[in-house]
């Protein structure tokens, strides 16, 4: 029987000694290493985070990088250079004079920047105000400054001082967008490349 109670005896401490001993294994392991597949919050700050920061970074469409595309294409057409802005194709009529005026349709997403001196007028749809710096768009009509973000009423002629100014599509329209510019333009889509005229 004592013969029993020894064997028992140490069959629970070899029991005991080898829970003990994996367990303590365990608490060794380091957080966000592959023996520890949970990631702790420092681990995500000082690694994923940053990685996914920079990433966004070279994927989004900064205010710079629009005032680039807008310089650029401008400069393409001529304005800044002293050359008069483009007059538009016309309608082919020779009786009636060409006044210049090119009408643009704004799909949702899309922006349209106006060089310096171009002339907007909204015929349709809901459109607010763009700005890359603290100024507005002039509005003509009203005799007031539109500031970035704010409603365009219809039919308002609005004069785009300087480049890096103009119009994109409310979130809540459901309607057509369409407007009339006089002077050069730029369509711009959500994801910063130039849209297809």
């Amino acid at each position: 029987m004592k013969s029993k109670i020894t064997f028992v005896t140490l069959m629970l401490i070899l029991l005991f000694s080898t829970i003990v001993y994996a367990d303590s294994n365990n608490t060794f392991t380091q957080p966000g290493s592959a023996d520890d597949p949970i990631i702790t919050k420092s681990y995500f700050e000082q690694n994923i985070a940053k990685q996914v920061a920079d990433e966004f970074a070279k994927q989004s469409v900064n205010e710079e990088k629009i005032k680039q595309l807008i310089t650029a294409e401008l400069a393409k057409q001529g304005v800044g250079s002293g050359t008069s802005p483009s007059t538009g194709s016309g309608t082919g009529n020779n009786d009636v004079p060409n006044s210049g005026l090119t009408v643009v349709k704004l799909q949702q997403g899309q922006t349209l920047y106006g060089g310096a001196g171009t002339e907007f007028i909204v015929r349709t749809g809901k459109v607010i105000a763009v700005s890359s710096d603290d100024n507005g768009i002039p509005d003509v009509t009203s005799g007031k400054d539109i500031a970035a973000g704010a409603t365009v009423e219809l039919n308002h002629l609005l004069i785009i001082p300087r480049e890096g100014r103009g119009v994109k599509p409310d979130a809540k329209n459901k309607q057509e967008i369409f407007v009339m510019v006089r002077g050069s333009y730029l369509i711009i889509n959500a994801d910063g490349t130039k849209a297809s005229s």
